[in-house]
């Protein structure tokens, strides 16, 4: 009895609280309909004085009905890439109670083609939205132009 008084610290726990709170009437979010619209979104989201200067890594978080929960930027870097974390991306999806994502990120050179890190990202995302019930719908590689999506070109 002694010994279990002094390691008492194992009763001493940090509470986790979940919460999500909309500013944006579910009559009024937006839907993805198409790669455009998800593209045009995207645009929004973007400083437009910083989308050639540094790579920023964001997630659309989407309900059942592909509205639109909320946007996450996930990562902020370089010029030639950013560091992304799978349990900040699907930290923000689960707390959004999210049931698909998709990811954006974009290009600084101005070019629309993935590169192994972008393939390799997806790959990875896809498969541990899987195993959370929680699909990646797409991921837009996007310019103040124009977008790459891996849907449309069937890389995903």
């Amino acid at each position: 009895m002694e010994n279990h008084a002094k390691n008492s610290n194992w009763l001493i726990v940090s509470e986790i609280e979940l919460s999500y709170k909309s500013r944006v009437k579910a009559s009024e979010r937006p839907q993805i309909t198409s790669s455009k619209s998800a593209y045009e979104i995207a645009l929004q989201l973007w400083n437009p004085n910083t989308i050639e200067l540094f790579e920023e890594f964001k997630i659309l978080l989407l309900n059942n009905s592909n509205k639109v929960l909320g946007a996450y930027e996930v990562s902020s870097g370089g010029i030639t890439g950013t560091v992304v974390d799978l349990r900040l991306i699907f930290a923000a999806a689960l707390k959004a109670n999210a049931t698909a994502i998709i990811m954006i990120h974009n290009h600084p050179s101005g070019k629309l083609i993935a590169s192994d890190a972008d393939n390799q990202i997806t790959a990875k995302v896809k498969a541990a939205g899987k195993l959370l019930d929680i699909q990646l719908l797409d991921h837009l590689i996007i310019t103040r132009e124009n977008y790459y999506s891996f849907t449309d070109e069937g890389a995903l």
